[in-house]
């Protein structure tokens, strides 16, 4: 089974499991840049799961849109690639989120790292990425270091972005 082809089924399983659950997704997306989104949707009936995504590359869309705090961007800060940043973005969306009527609830899943080939440094190296979910009343958090080229950091955090849905 190719890659994209395990993606799509993990997708589909997901959009299956919300749907059933009447439960809906949001996506907070930074380094992905929509993909997660992108994914969920490909899946035929998607509509019935998953109703918004935020596409927040900037600091500054991560504090207007999803009420990321600014200190969190300071120097003196953890920064965009941090676990609060995850949390807060996840959080954000959960409670930012536009939901249908009849929506028995909201998971939102964030993803903000480094993609490269640029960016990196020791103490955050390229393919370290940071993921959340959060309903709004608790949040889970994973961090995680991918190898490989741009795309394959891009892909294995949707990947792992759908894998914590799944399990949320």
């Amino acid at each position: 089974m190719s890659e994209a082809d395990d993606l799509a089924q993990l997708a589909c399983a997901v959009i299956a499991a919300f749907g059933a659950s009447g439960r809906v997704i949001v996506t907070a997306e930074s380094c992905t840049g929509g993909l997660i989104a992108a994914a969920l949707t490909d899946v035929p009936g998607s509509s019935r799961a998953f109703v918004q995504g935020f596409v927040t590359y900037s600091n500054e869309a991560k504090q207007a849109m999803l009420g990321v705090p600014a200190e969190y961007f300071s120097p003196a800060g953890p920064g965009a690639v941090s676990e609060v940043v995850a949390r807060a973005m996840a959080e954000g969306a959960a409670t930012r989120a536009v939901l249908p009527s009849g929506a028995l609830g909201c998971v939102a899943v964030s993803v903000t790292g480094i993609a490269g080939p640029g960016g990196g440094s020791e103490e955050k190296p390229v393919g370290t990425v940071h993921l959340a979910v959060s309903d709004g009343r608790r949040t889970q958090h994973r961090a995680c270091l991918f190898s490989g080229d741009r795309h394959a950091i891009r892909l294995a955090s949707v990947r792992e972005a759908l894998q914590m849905l799944q399990g949320f």
